[in-house]
């Protein structure tokens, strides 16, 4: 076993932000280059939620004993789970990282399982919670679900609104009573949102217009996200 001595003198140091901030766009954003420059620890994960959105992420999932995150991309946002999360918890990460990026992400973006796994495992070994990794789409893990009912459910992966709602359909009836689910780039065109038309459609349509689903409803807005709540009663 390593000490912990031998543990924090591998640690890699990010290149200063100011030393980043003058490489080429061209450079900074071709996928080969952020993968190694991500893997090594060079660069952290490309930061994909606002401030606001990170401290309500730390807070649903401060006391959860399972999340599952659909859509991980570099990892920002399963590194603000760990920062939350009990080492008795459990996080499961989901995302196909295949080269078809669809709605989520801007043409010819994309991430590699391989740097993802390096970057969030350096950030999350020392007392995070333990990391299930799926690398597949986010509606067949759900379809084919045999793991305990989820304490909160982070929707971010495909932005179509058909992949939406699909994953809206196949993962909130594994959430237990009291449990979440938060879709990301959900408040386009509402009073200080923002988003994509996919998932804020899938809002729309499930929580604005006419009756929610039974027994969930909407409990925080920021940003662009929007988290429901299954009732206790369900």
């Amino acid at each position: 076993m390593q000490s912990t001595g031998t543990r924090l003198s591998c640690r890699r140091v990010p290149l200063p932000k100011a030393i980043r901030s003058r490489t080429p766009t061209s450079v900074r954003d071709h996928p080969s280059f952020r993968a190694f420059a991500l893997g090594v620890g060079l660069i952290p994960p490309r930061s994909m939620h606002t401030q606001p959105e990170a401290v309500l992420l730390r807070q649903l999932a401060h006391e959860a004993g399972c999340v599952v995150e659909i859509g991980v991309y570099e990892g920002s946002s399963a590194v603000v789970f760990c920062e939350a999360m009990s080492p008795q918890a459990v996080l499961h990460l989901i995302d196909p990282f295949s080269d078809e990026a669809g709605w989520a992400l801007r043409p010819g973006s994309r991430a590699t399982a391989g740097a993802t796994r390096l970057a969030v495992g350096r950030r999350c070994r020392h007392g995070g919670p333990k990391l299930r990794w799926h690398i597949a789409r986010s509606q067949e893990v759900g379809r084919t679900w045999a793991g305990p009912p989820v304490d909160l459910v982070f929707i971010d992966g495909d932005h179509s609104p058909d992949g939406c709602r699909e994953d809206w359909d196949v993962w909130h009836p594994h959430v237990k009573a009291g449990g979440r689910v938060a879709f990301h780039d959900a408040r386009l065109d509402l009073p200080g949102g923002t988003g994509g038309p996919g998932p804020t459609s899938v809002v729309n349509d499930l929580f604005r217009a006419g009756d929610p689903p039974a027994g969930w409803g909407i409990l925080h807005e920021v940003d662009t996200m929007v988290v429901v709540r299954r009732g206790l009663e369900t």
